[in-house]
């Protein structure tokens, strides 16, 4: 009973099935007084205006007009079957009626009230009210009541028996209730065991009709097919980690290894010394590397986002590689349109160019031309880096975006720059797209417009530098 009491859906089918019995009652309970009320208060209006009326005639015409009236009435077929009536002169003698000489002299006088009384030889639940005329005679106007006792006895036998169906019906409904619901609940829990066990291909079964535990359902799918994304990318990431790290590592090792074993001079040593730093720099740079993939796809901010101007981080970083694109008979040029301003960190931003500019002059060749774009849309601005060179082929695209995976690997590099482009695209809201220049690669970001209407902070964006 303790496990039953525990259960949650127990507890809201028994809410439910309490609901259900207490608005059975209450309508119940309307109803009865709506029809026996209703029936009692017209019986009781009545027997005040016949009193009226026969006390008033009385009074004007006499005992023996209002006799002879009595008795017309009792005879007249006219709820005869239901009629109380008693007249008694001054000393308490029947004059006329259907009752005996009333001899309860406590009786109260002008209201209605249940008094049993023996009506054409039989007993009577009667309603009655008593009425003293001027000269001392004795007027009884009633209704017999077992009519109405009997519809009463009928409503209340209507009301246990629907009661009881719906007690019954509540319990049964309970029980259902509560199966349907714990039958919903274990299939989840069954799906969510056999994935903690390692199964992280089950998902949870959904019906053909989409209710809640559907659509939580359906969530739940969801988040695992994330997890299982995510899991398998960090088996990936695990595996092309240690076998980046095994090649350098044993390239330090057989350096150290030689210079031990060989006896090398001081200058030998120094030398052997500078190409192990050398790699070990190159291990901190992926790691580094690897550390900002992370960092962007947890969603870790370093700082808020703020309004950038990305005119001001465009033509820095062109400065800052026109050197080296002189030296390999690259022209970098750049095409702004207007004041394009979106909301993000300034440093990321400038990383996602930075490296978008590294790949375009590592893999363009010479000479080529790079040229960097910024292209505003209503909601959107397009950030755009395009060269001349030979591209990538469409296959090959999505795989370039996999950690460590490198085209051509007679090149150098660590084959992190377009997965981190990737992060921090996706931390600042945007999309990234790889498309064909004919001939050549286009590199399109897609990032949120940001305007001074639209801030979250609600201040004025100034763009000003």
């Amino acid at each position: 009973m303790t496990r039953i009491w525990h259960s949650v859906a127990f507890r809201l089918a028994l809410i439910c099935g309490v609901l259900v019995v207490a608005s059975t009652v209450l309508l119940s309970a309307v109803f009865y007084i709506s029809t026996i009320g209703v029936l009692a208060r017209a019986a009781d209006s009545k027997i005040t205006a016949i009193s009226e009326r026969f006390a008033d005639d009385a009074e004007r015409n006499g005992l023996q007009l209002l006799s002879a009236r009595i008795g017309q009435t009792l005879s007249d077929g006219v709820d005869s079957d239901t009629e109380i009536y008693l007249l008694t002169d001054a000393a308490g003698r029947k004059i006329a009626g259907n009752i005996p000489a009333w001899s309860d002299g406590a009786t109260p006088l002008d209201q209605i009230i249940n008094h049993a009384v023996i009506r054409d030889g039989r007993p009577s639940a009667g309603r009655v009210v008593l009425h003293r005329l001027s000269d001392g005679a004795l007027l009884v106007v009633g209704r017999d009541m077992n009519d109405l006792s009997e519809i009463g006895a009928l409503i209340d036998r209507a009301i246990a028996t629907g009661g009881l169906l719906a007690l019954l019906l509540a319990l049964g409904g309970t029980q259902l209730f509560r199966q349907q619901i714990e039958r919903r609940i274990w299939t989840i829990r069954h799906a969510a065991s056999d994935i903690e066990t390692g199964n992280l291909s089950r998902r949870i079964p959904l019906s053909d009709e989409p209710d809640e535990f559907d659509r939580l359902s359906a969530d739940i799918n969801r988040m695992l097919d994330r997890i299982e994304h995510l899991m398998e990318g960090v088996r990936h990431v695990s595996n092309t980690i240690a076998h980046n790290l095994r090649t350098p590592l044993g390239r330090i090792r057989g350096y150290l290894d030689e210079a031990l074993h060989g006896r090398p001079e001081v200058q030998g040593l120094t030398a052997v010394g500078n190409v192990a730093i050398d790699e070990i720099d190159g291990l901190i740079v992926v790691l580094d590397k690897l550390l900002q993939i992370a960092e962007a796809e947890s969603g870790t901010r370093r700082q808020p986002f703020e309004p950038v101007a990305l005119r001001e981080v465009i033509t820095t970083l062109m400065e800052l590689y026109d050197a080296a694109a002189e030296d390999q008979g690259v022209a970098l040029i750049s095409d702004i349109e207007g004041e394009p301003v979106v909301l993000g960190d300034k440093d990321l931003l400038a990383g996602i160019l930075a490296n978008l500019l590294d790949n375009a002059l590592k893999y363009a060749g010479s000479p080529a031309t790079i040229e960097v774009q910024v292209v505003q849309e209503l909601t959107k601005t397009n950030l755009i880096v395009q060269d001349n060179g030979p591209g990538i082929p469409k296959d090959e695209r999505p795989k370039v975006l996999q950690r460590f995976y490198r085209l051509d690997r007679h090149q150098g590099g660590s084959g992190l720059g377009l997965p981190i482009v990737a992060a921090f695209t996706q931390l600042h809201g945007g999309d990234l797209c790889l498309e064909d220049a004919e001939p050549g690669l286009r590199v399109r970001i897609i990032l949120p417009r940001a305007d001074s209407e639209t801030l979250p902070n609600g201040n004025a964006l100034d763009t000003r530098g």
